[in-house]
């Protein structure tokens, strides 16, 4: 009885040995990597402070810039005023709403344009002409569109996305396999089961690209929005403290919104990899 336990297979869902030891090596490979990341910006943040303390001029002048020191300090100072984080609310206020309307917005007309042929005759060539207008261009039409700032904001944040996520999406529903679809239709599936099952699960990966490419090109764009006619918000800021000459205050709104930028870049392409993770991933990929 107990050598024909012993010889048993473990259950599917039990972690053998052969995982738990590939699990263990990878956590020093993961460690590693972390340090080397931080050692990088760490670098970085030291050659910034040498180059600008020892007022370097060579092509490119160093002796205006304050210290990595001087930015941090006032990086310090900011972060105990209500004013900071307020703006910081605001602007991510403004980067949710377009954001999360372009998601939306920017997935269906990718899928519609990219499965219907009055969709992709009626709306493809009206996309296509805007689609390379840069979003900050169309200040001056937000301004006239809507009676406030805060909507045209939001609505320039809203073209940023729009269009990587529509593109994006509609490439990748282009890219299923037809014959994923046939396999469904032979079993008797209909459009909407085909589109359910297979169209957007299969599309799911390049849709998520778009995504992360659409969050950070909002970031770019709300930011320039709110330099040119914002009121409030990390932009804004940042452009008043040009304004007054308050260079280390200019560094810490550019330090906030690197910041901001990557903590929501990595919380899409996190929240990705939660949905698309039955994709085998490859050895070594990174994380």
């Amino acid at each position: 009885m107990t050598a024909a336990l012993r010889q048993a297979p473990a259950p599917a869902g039990a972690a053998g040995p052969g995982r738990r030891d590939r699990a263990a090596a990878r956590r020093p490979a993961a460690w590693r990597r972390r340090t080397l990341r931080a050692l990088s910006l760490l670098a970085f943040a030291g050659l910034w402070q040498l180059l600008t303390a020892a007022k370097v001029q060579f092509w490119v002048r160093f002796d205006h810039l304050p210290t990595a020191v001087q930015v941090w300090q006032a990086f310090g100072r900011q972060l105990a005023t209500d004013q900071y984080w307020q703006d910081l609310a605001d602007s991510l206020r403004r980067i949710g709403s377009g954001f999360l309307l372009a998601a939306v917005l920017g997935v269906a007309a990718g899928v519609a344009t990219a499965r219907s042929r009055w969709a992709s005759d009626l709306l493809g060539p009206v996309l296509e002409v805007i689609r390379p207008v840069p979003a900050i261009a169309l200040v001056p039409v937000a301004i006239m569109l809507f009676p406030d700032n805060e909507q045209g904001i939001v609505f320039i944040t809203f073209a940023a996305a729009f269009f990587p996520v529509t593109v994006s999406t509609r490439h990748a529903v282009r890219a299923v396999p037809p014959l994923w679809e046939e396999a469904v239709r032979t079993m008797g599936g209909g459009r909407w089961r085909v589109l359910w099952s297979v169209v957007l699960p299969g599309a799911l990966p390049g849709v998520v690209g778009g995504l992360s490419v659409g969050i950070g090109v909002s970031w770019i764009c709300v930011i320039s929005a709110e330099m040119v006619s914002g009121q409030f918000g990390v932009g804004y800021r940042t452009w008043q403290s040009y304004t007054v000459l308050d260079y280390p205050g200019v560094f810490v709104g550019m330090a906030t919104i690197g910041l901001l930028g990557w903590l929501t870049s990595g919380a899409v392409e996190l929240l990705g990899r939660r949905v698309t993770r039955w994709l085998p991933t490859r050895p070594g990929s990174a994380r």
